[in-house]
């Protein structure tokens, strides 16, 4: 049976963002994910998860300067020294947040390549970059994941495809180096969700989703999510997926449609 992680960061906004942990566990779920954990203490964020009950399963490396359009910076020569930085701030977080179970999840988001940049030299940076932190997180048992991201949302983001997250992995040549795979993005950008996620499931880590269009919950768009989900299931996926949508409405009323899928399930 499919498992699902709330994700903080889109999810309950209703909420200051340390009392989503406990509206999360109120909604039934968990475990979460969220995309940073640095405004906050190690400490701090640890005493939610326990407090709770809860698993942490993913978080982000440090993206740049997220406010002014960065999406990351693995791709960006002369960047380096900070990514390296960035792996060492997330190393600090890491064994806080696995609350005495395993180790979460960390997502690179690789980057935008800049305007005339070189195509080839950034990649040659991504798999440096990609290498010393799968290297580093792995010292610790931590899987390090890459996600693509569509390209009407994220104009110019490096990596567009899961095809082209497997051919990086195959060179970066990390075992712990995996795809984190959102369906989202994945049907924005070329469809075949499952066709993709079956060819791909054994470099595939993490599941998110969100509906087409609009980035609200399953049921508001095109995406016929209980096929989905039942197909995954299918296949053996035993990992979370992470909930990262934006809410059509308040994010307890937008729930119902995994009320209704979970009864259906027990049905």
């Amino acid at each position: 049976m499919t498992k699902f992680a709330a994700n903080l960061t889109l999810l309950f906004q209703e909420k200051p963002f340390l009392e989503r942990f406990a509206a999360a566990r109120q909604a039934g779920f968990d475990a979460v994910e969220y995309l940073f954990p640095y405004p906050f203490s190690p400490e701090a964020l640890r005493a939610q998860l326990q407090a709770h009950g809860l698993r942490q399963v993913l978080f982000n490396l440090p993206a740049g300067n997220w406010e002014a359009g960065e999406r990351g910076i693995a791709v960006l020569q002369g960047r380096q020294e900070e990514f390296r930085q960035g792996v060492t701030r997330a190393l600090t977080y890491v064994e806080a947040l696995r609350n005495d179970g395993p180790p979460p999840l960390v997502n690179c988001l690789v980057g935008k390549l800049p305007a005339g940049a070189d195509a080839g030299e950034a990649r040659r940076v991504l798999v440096e970059n990609l290498r010393y932190a799968a290297q580093e997180l792995g010292r610790v048992g931590v899987t390090l994941l890459i996600e693509p991201l569509n390209p009407h949302d994220i104009p110019g983001f490096f990596l567009r495809t899961p095809d082209q997250a497997a051919a990086l992995i195959d060179e970066v040549g990390a075992d712990n180096l995996k795809i984190q795979y959102d369906l989202y993005h994945q049907q924005r950008t070329e469809g075949q969700l499952l066709d993709t996620f079956r060819r791909l499931q054994d470099r595939i880590a993490h599941v998110q989703l969100a509906d087409v269009p609009g980035r609200h919950q399953p049921g508001t768009g095109e995406i016929n999510y209980p096929f989905v989900l039942a197909a995954l299931d299918q296949a053996g996926y035993g990992g979370y997926v992470g909930l990262e949508y934006i809410p059509a409405g308040d994010t307890v009323s937008s729930l119902a449609w995994l009320k209704s899928l979970e009864e259906g399930v027990q049905a």
